[in-house]
C-alpha cells in the first residue's frame, strides 16, 4: 500500500516545492520594491509615472523637450516609447544608470504585427481562426522586439468594433466577442511566453480599456455611449480574456464613456479592472490622453487632469507631462494622499523587477542577438504561413482558381503589383538599419511561383487614387496578350490605423473602372484587393469572376498571394467582420437583436426593420470565406436535449471533404436564446473547430455546450443562464448554417 502511494506523495512534495519557490520569488520581488520605494523621493517616484517618447519617431503629437537627459538622470522618467535597436535603448539606459537610484528605464514600442518580420495586420489575422498560428506570430514579434532592446509593446488591441468607418478596425480581430476574446488570450501568451524576464518576452499591453471600438459613426477618439450591460456582455470580455492569459499592462482609452474620459473613469479602472477583476499591473495613458481631458470638458486644467487620472487609477502618463507637473504640487495640497502614488509605482517596479531589469539593466541590449533574432530563417517560414492563412476566397466563379501552373502568358495589372512597403500595413516597425529588401511585392511573389514556361505581362493601369485613365489603354493591351489577368487593387496602407477615419470607404480612385475595362476584353479576371479594413466594392463583387480578399499581409505577402492563386495553398480564412453593401448599412452585425418587425427577406421590406432601398443582408457576411474545395456538414447528434445547469450537452457532427482539394475548414457552432429577461441576439458564435480534411476524407468533431455558455448579464448586471428553449445552429458562416436543433435548460 505504501509503496503504491509513494509516486503520489513524490509528486505532491514536489507541487508544493514549486509553490512555495514561486511564492518566496514573488515575496521577494515584492520585498525589493518596497526597499526601492523607501529610498525614492517624491520627485522620483512621480519620475516613475512619467513616460517621454524618444527624439525619433513619433505615433502622436510631439511634445519639444531638450531637457529629456537631465531629467532621466535626475530620475523624472520612468519609461521611453519609440526608441528601438539596442544600439540606442543601451544608450538611454546608460543615461538612467547615473541616476541616484539607478532605477531602469522600461523601453515601449508599438508592436501591433511584427517587428521586422511584418506579419498580416491583426484584423487579417484573425479571419485565420488559428488560434496557435495567431500566438506563434506574436512569439516571433516578441523574439526580434526584445532581441532588439524592447521590454514592452503597446499590443494588443482587443476592441470589439461593428463600424468599418473607423480606421482602426485595423488593429483588432473584428466585431465578435467570443472570437475576440480567444485571439486577445492567444495574442498575450505569445507576447509574453512562458514567463516575463525571459530573454525572448515582452509585457503585453491590452488596449484600449475601454470601448473605444464603438466610438459614434466609426470617429477616431470619439464619444461612447452605451449600456452598463452591452459593456460587459460585447466590449469588455476580451480585456477579462487577456487579463486571465496574465497581461502585464493595461491602456486606458481616449473616448469618453458615457461622458467620463476613460483616462479619469473610476468605474473603469478602479472599480472593474484593479477591484473587481484584481488586476495587479499597471495601467498607462494612451499618447495625451490624460491633458486630453480637458479638451473632453471634464476637467479645467492639467491640475485637474492628472488628479481626475491618478484618482481613477491611472499609472503611467504617457507624454502629456500632466503628472510630472501637477502631481508633486496634488500631494502637496492633499488633494491625493501619497499611498496612491506609491501604489502606481509599486505596479512599475514590480514589473522591472519581474523583467530581471534590476539585476541588468542592459539584458536586452546584445547587439549579436539582436542580429541573429532579426535574420532568423524561421521567421520567414512563420510569415508567409500566417499571410496564406489569413487570404479570404471571396469569390471563385466556374473554379477558375487555382490558376493551372502550365498557364502560358499572365498579365498582372495595378498599382498595388509592383508595391513594396505597402505589403507591410499601418503599424509597422521602422527598424534602425533595415530597408525593404527582405519585403515580397506581389509581383516578386508571381516571378518566385511561375516557371520558365509562363509568360509574365505587367502594367500598372492607374494610381491608387485620382481620376487618371491614360494608364488604361496600355493595362487593356497587356490584358489581351494573356490567358487570365491578375488585377491588384485597393487602398494605400495608410487608409487604414490610427486617425484614418472614413466617411467613403469604396475602392478608391478609378480602379474599379479599370476592372470594367479588362473585363470587356473577355478575359478571365482574378481580382486581388489589399486593404486594412472591410471595403465597398459592389461593381467588382458582382462581376469579377475571382476575387480573393488579400488585406496587407507583411513581408511575404508576394509569396502567400502566389501559393494561395496557384493551389500551394488552399485559402480558409473566414471573415471576422461583416462587409457592408453600402456606407448607409453601417453599423451593420451578425449577432444583432431581433425587432417587433423584423425584416426576414428583401421582398418585403414594407413596415419592417429594414432600409427601403438597400439589401437587409450584407454583401459578406460574418464567418464567410470560400476554399477551392467543398465541405458537407452531417449527422448532427446531441447527447441530450434536456440540459440542468450543472450538465453538459456533447454535440457531434461529421464534416466531409466532398472536393477534389485537401483542405481547412472552420467549422462554427452558434447558439440562440429564444427567450430571455432580456432581448437576446438572433446567433451568438460559442464555439468554433478550424479542420484539416483529405479529399474525401470525413471526420466527426464535438463540441460541448454548460451553462457557461448560455449565460449572459441580465438587467441587474449578473451572469445568469435563464431556463428555457435554445437553438442550436452549426454552419459555415453566420448565414450559411449547415444543421440546427433544439435543447432546453431546466432547472
Amino acid at each position: 500500500m505504501y509503496r503504491k502511494s509513494q509516486p503520489a506523495v513524490l509528486l505532491l512534495l514536489l507541487i508544493v516545492i514549486a509553490f512555495t519557490n514561486v511564492t518566496a520569488q514573488q515575496k521577494s520581488i515584492a520585498q525589493k520594491v518596497d526597499s526601492v520605494l523607501k529610498l525614492m523621493t517624491l520627485e522620483e517616484k512621480i519620475g516613475q509615472m512619467n513616460q517621454y517618447n524618444d527624439d525619433h519617431t513619433a505615433t502622436g503629437p510631439v511634445t519639444l523637450d531638450n531637457k529629456k537627459q537631465e531629467q532621466i538622470k535626475n530620475g523624472q522618467v520612468g519609461s521611453l516609447l519609440n526608441t528601438v535597436g539596442t544600439e540606442r535603448t543601451r544608450s538611454w539606459q546608460q543615461i538612467a544608470m547615473q541616476s541616484r537610484l539607478k532605477i531602469p528605464l522600461l523601453f515601449g514600442q508599438d508592436v501591433i504585427h511584427g517587428y521586422k518580420t511584418t506579419f498580416p495586420i491583426p484584423l487579417a489575422e484573425a479571419c485565420s481562426w488559428d488560434l496557435n498560428a495567431i500566438q506563434q506570430t506574436a512569439r516571433v514579434a516578441a523574439t526580434e522586439a526584445s532581441a532588439s532592446g524592447i521590454h514592452w509593446t503597446f499590443a494588443p488591441m482587443v476592441d470589439i468594433a461593428r463600424d468599418p468607418r473607423w480606421g482602426r478596425v485595423m488593429e483588432g480581430a473584428g466585431e465578435d466577442t467570443y472570437l475576440g476574446s480567444k485571439i486577445a488570450y492567444a495574442r498575450v501568451k505569445g507576447f509574453q511566453g512562458n514567463k516575463l524576464g525571459d530573454i525572448n518576452a515582452v509585457m503585453a499591453c491590452v488596449k484600449h480599456f475601454a470601448a473605444y471600438g464603438a466610438a459614434i459613426g466609426g470617429r477616431d477618439y470619439n464619444s461612447v455611449d452605451m449600456s452598463d450591460r452591452m459593456l460587459w456582455e460585447t466590449y469588455l470580455p476580451p480585456f477579462k480574456s487577456a487579463l486571465d492569459a496574465g497581461t502585464a499592462t493595461f491602456m486606458n482609452s481616449f473616448n469618453d464613456l458615457n461622458g467620463v474620459p476613460a483616462t479619469g473613469n473610476k468605474y473603469l479602472q478602479r472599480d472593474i479592472l484593479k477591484g473587481k477583476w484584481g488586476f495587479k499591473g499597471f495601467v498607462v495613458s494612451d499618447w495625451g490622453s490624460v491633458g486630453e481631458m480637458i479638451n473632453h470638458g471634464n476637467v479645467k486644467n492639467e491640475y485637474e487632469a492628472a488628479l481626475s487620472a491618478v484618482t481613477a487609477g491611472s499609472d503611467m502618463d504617457m507624454e502629456s507631462r500632466c503628472y510630472k507637473n501637477s502631481l508633486a504640487q496634488l500631494v502637496k495640497d492633499k488633494k491625493i494622499p501619497v499611498a496612491l502614488i506609491d501604489d502606481a509605482v509599486k505596479r512599475i517596479l514590480q514589473k522591472k523587477f519581474e523583467m530581471g531589469l534590476f539585476d541588468d539593466p542592459y539584458k536586452f541590449c546584445n547587439a549579436a542577438r539582436e542580429q541573429a533574432a532579426l535574420n532568423d530563417p524561421e521567421h520567414v517560414k512563420v510569415a508567409k504561413e500566417a499571410a496564406a492563412k489569413s487570404i479570404v476566397l471571396l469569390k471563385n466563379q466556374n473554379n477558375l482558381l487555382p490558376l493551372s501552373k502550365n498557364t502560358k502568358t499572365i498579365a498582372f495589372i495595378g498599382p498595388l503589383v509592383k508595391a513594396v512597403k505597402q505589403n507591410k500595413g499601418f503599424w509597422d516597425v521602422e527598424v534602425p538599419g533595415v530597408d525593404s529588401n527582405f519585403i515580397v511585392s506581389q509581383w516578386e511573389g508571381l516571378q518566385n511561383k511561375v516557371g520558365s514556361n509562363t509568360s509574365l505581362l505587367y502594367a500598372k493601369g492607374c494610381d491608387i487614387e485620382g481620376n487618371n485613365k491614360n494608364g488604361f489603354a496600355e493595362a487593356v493591351e497587356v490584358a489581351k496578350q494573356a490567358d487570365v489577368v491578375i488585377l491588384s487593387i485597393g487602398e494605400r496602407r495608410d487608409m487604414s490605423g490610427e486617425a484614418k477615419s472614413r466617411s467613403n470607404i469604396t475602392i478608391p480612385g478609378v480602379q474599379e473602372e479599370l476592372l470594367k475595362e479588362l473585363l470587356a476584353t473577355g478575359k478571365p479576371v482574378v481580382v486581388l484587393i489589399n486593404a486594412g479594413r472591410p471595403l465597398v466594392f459592389n461593381y467588382t463583387a458582382d462581376n469579377a469572376p475571382a476575387i480573393l480578399y488579400t488585406w496587407w499581409l507583411g513581408s511575404e505577402a508576394g509569396n502567400a498571394i502566389a501559393d494561395v492563386l496557384f493551389g500551394d495553398y488552399n485559402p480558409s480564412a473566414k471573415l471576422a467582420m461583416t462587409f457592408p453593401r453600402s456606407v448607409g448599412q453601417i453599423p451593420i452585425y451578425y449577432n444583432h437583436f431581433n425587432t417587433g418587425r423584423p425584416a426576414t427577406n428583401d421582398a418585403n421590406r414594407n413596415y419592417n426593420s429594414s432600409y427601403n432601398d438597400e439589401s437587409i443582408f450584407p454583401k459578406y457576411e460574418f464567418g464567410y470565406g470560400l476554399s477551392y474545395t467543398s465541405f458537407q456538414y452531417s449527422n448532427l447528434q446531441m447527447s441530450k436535449k434536456k440540459l440542468k445547469a450543472n450538465e453538459q450537452i456533447e454535440v457531434a457532427v461529421t464534416i466531409t471533404n466532398t472536393g477534389k482539394y485537401d483542405g481547412e475548414e472552420i467549422v462554427q457552432l452558434y447558439l440562440r436564446d429564444k427567450v430571455g429577461s432580456i432581448v437576446r441576439p438572433m446567433k451568438e458564435l460559442k464555439d468554433f473547430q478550424k479542420i484539416n480534411l483529405k479529399a474525401g476524407e470525413a471526420r466527426t468533431i464535438k463540441f460541448i455546450i454548460n451553462k457557461e455558455k448560455l449565460s449572459f448579464f441580465n438587467q441587474q448586471l449578473q451572469w445568469v443562464a435563464e431556463p428555457g428553449d435554445f437553438e442550436l445552429m452549426v454552419g459555415a458562416s453566420s448565414k450559411d448554417i449547415r444543421l440546427k436543433d433544439n435543447f432546453e435548460l431546466i432547472k
